[in-house]
């Protein structure tokens, strides 16, 4: 049985699942959704993300600008509050929005809409969330994040030298039934 606790302090973690914003009264409240223990903080989502991020010897805008340049994204960016214990994190709106919620990307099992402003989260725990945002910007930034991870990791492995970048990509269009394969025309 998942138990909830009202804290003062807290610290992003691995089994933190997602931080939602919860109104009370006048004041913007956390809803921290955890493996073990679901807490409500007296803190703001986006303080407790900024703290976290001073508490692995960064900043909030230092771990945004750093996103910027590996993803080439300037809204609503995912961020990497520390790589190694695999904490990445996306807003599901402008984080200095009253409805952000932050999701831990690595927690994610499955999403699927509810209404075209909500989604329900499934988590690999099996828990589960309902997140004040669409289907189509939850998947958005799923993908942001991915891609994040993706290009920290090569730039782990190749001691900073390799990007992934969306432009390198160019989606096409063409049935796989044109290949030769299929008795179509090879374009090129």
């Amino acid at each position: 049985m998942v138990k909830t606790e009202i804290i003062e302090e807290y610290q992003i973690s691995r089994s933190t699942l997602a931080i939602l914003p919860m109104e009370y009264g006048s004041k913007l409240y956390s809803q921290i959704y955890d493996l073990e223990v679901d807490q409500f903080s007296p803190l703001k989502p986006l303080e407790l993300i900024k703290k976290s991020c001073r508490s692995f010897c960064s900043s909030y805008e230092g771990r945004k600008e750093g996103s910027r340049q590996l993803i080439g994204f300037t809204h609503k960016i995912p961020i990497t509050i520390d790589s190694t214990n695999m904490l990445y994190f996306f807003p599901t709106a402008s984080p200095l929005s009253k409805r952000c919620a932050w999701v831990s990307h690595v927690h994610v099992l499955h999403y699927e809409k509810i209404d075209s402003a909500t989604t329900l989260v499934y988590f690999r725990n099996k828990k589960t969330v309902i997140i004040p945002t669409s289907v189509y910007t939850f998947e958005n930034q799923m993908l942001r994040t991915a891609l994040l991870r993706t290009n920290l990791m090569q730039k782990k492995q190749s001691g900073g030298q390799e990007r992934v970048s969306l432009s390198r990509y160019r989606l096409v269009s063409k049935a796989s039934e044109n290949s030769p394969e299929y008795g179509g025309v090879k374009e090129d």
